[in-house]
């Protein structure tokens, strides 16, 4: 049989921030320790450990929903910077972006959804702090992450063709040689941390999520490193009564956190309300840097950790919001 090469018809403009070494990922997931160890800590023992300056982050889901805000602030309070980042979520990116620890983002969406564009967004990106943007859809960053997972270079897939978000991204478009139809390839893309918060988790990171899963199947497996934060501890033997709600198995997890509110003052499916009096606070301060970086100050660099956070929030508001 004859054996033809796939031509490529377009390539988008975008470069491709973090390239995939498929082979090195299955060597250092085979290498994973995957005993039954408890990987209990505080979200600066995980940053400190599994985090580093330069990094290729991403956090899990959209908007302000089960949003891992407690490591966003532990980030940025450990000093670490320079970051690169799977930009498909909205607070936890805006507020790296306003303490300036971004310069690449492959970008899908961040911003302030129904009230509008994000300050810290334009004012990085148009002051060259950020100084790369590769854009994606939702749907193609998380088949990117899908092909890590799977072990593969590249999804093929019709999301971004006949828009201007293909021609800013890395994508590739060829003819399919089973049907003739256009397809656009993704290239696998694999986190050196990422960060995913959940319902409930056992010590050992064995993790259930409540409500919509979003894509955290697909990032959890495609992660050097990954770090759990967990509305609730529970014990194994409550995770293994339900054994299919088990979106994240404790293998792929490097550290399990316990944050009660974690998201705050974002919402949590199952647990609490998005604190709208605070989000309406945030919203007002980020509309110049100045206003950022009085936020920064009072709300995460004088905050020493989640439990003092809590604590400056109060009993009162905290318990108002739940469900």
């Amino acid at each position: 049989m004859e054996n033809k090469c796939i031509p490529i018809l377009y390539e988008g403009e975008g470069s491709i921030i973090q390239p995939a070494d498929l082979n090195a990922f299955r060597e250092l997931n085979r290498k994973k320790n995957k005993k039954l160890e408890s990987k209990l800590m505080t979200e600066e023992e995980a940053v400190d450990r599994f985090v580093k300056s330069g990094d290729y982050i991403g956090f899990e889901l959209y908007g302000t929903v089960r949003s891992p805000m407690n490591m966003v602030r532990a980030l940025i309070r450990s000093g670490k910077t320079d970051f690169r980042l799977a930009g498909q979520g909205v607070h936890e990116a805006d507020l790296l972006l306003g303490a300036n620890l971004i310069r690449e983002i492959d970008f899908t969406y961040i911003g302030l959804e129904v009230f509008g564009v994000s300050g810290n967004v334009r004012r990085r990106v148009e002051s060259g702090d950020v100084h790369n943007v590769v854009e994606w859809s939702n749907a193609a960053l998380t088949w990117r992450f899908k092909a890590a997972a799977m072990g593969i270079p590249f999804m093929a897939t019709k999301c971004m063709l006949g828009s201007d978000t293909l021609k800013r991204s890395a994508a590739k478009v060829i003819e399919c040689p089973f049907t003739g139809e256009k397809l656009a390839l993704v290239p696998a893309l694999i986190l050196d941390v990422g960060f995913i918060h959940v319902n409930r988790a056992d010590k050992y990171g064995n993790c259930q999520i409540d409500g919509i899963s979003g894509f955290a199947f697909e990032m959890g497996r495609a992660c050097k490193k990954l770090i759990i934060s967990a509305e609730e501890i529970i014990e194994t033997d409550e995770i293994r009564e339900a054994p299919d709600r088990t979106i994240i198995p404790y293998y792929l997890v490097d550290a399990v956190v316990h944050a009660p509110y974690a998201s705050w003052p974002g919402e949590m499916s199952n647990s609490h309300e998005k604190d709208v009096d605070h989000y309406n606070f945030y919203l007002s301060k980020q509309k110049t840097q100045e206003g950022m970086d009085e936020y920064l100050k009072e709300w995460v660099y004088d905050v020493p950790n989640h439990q003092a956070l809590l604590k400056k929030i109060g009993h009162d508001k905290l318990e108002s919001l739940k469900l």
